[in-house]
């Protein structure tokens, strides 16, 4: 078993982390605001991942995952989930300061 869908989601998250601690320095990991809004995301995936798996919609290759599950998804895909809100967030209020800074500058 090579797991390889399971090591690319521990690497986004890894990349979302990065990012949002180090590279773009957002901290919106140590918001009270953030773990509130993952949690009705997170929701909302665990209900479309459900039924898109659990009606085998959506199936995976044993091979490549390490096989515990939420919901009938596998725990890869809230990691994945995570990175990508994570992520977006990030750059969202990266982004944001940078168009907020840049209306102030002078011309």
């Amino acid at each position: 078993m090579n797991h390889g869908y399971t090591w690319s989601a521990i690497t986004a998250v890894s990349v979302a982390v990065l990012f949002d601690l180090v590279l773009l320095q957002t901290f919106v990991l140590r918001t009270r605001l953030f773990w509130a809004s993952y949690a009705i995301v997170l929701f909302f995936q665990l209900i479309v991942n459900g039924i898109l798996t659990g009606l085998q919609i959506v199936r995976y290759d044993p091979r490549v995952i390490i096989g515990w599950r939420v919901v009938y998804a596998p725990v890869e895909d809230i990691a994945y989930g995570f990175a990508l809100v994570t992520l977006t967030i990030a750059a969202w209020i990266r982004l944001g300061r940078r168009s907020a800074s840049a209306a102030t500058d002078p011309v």
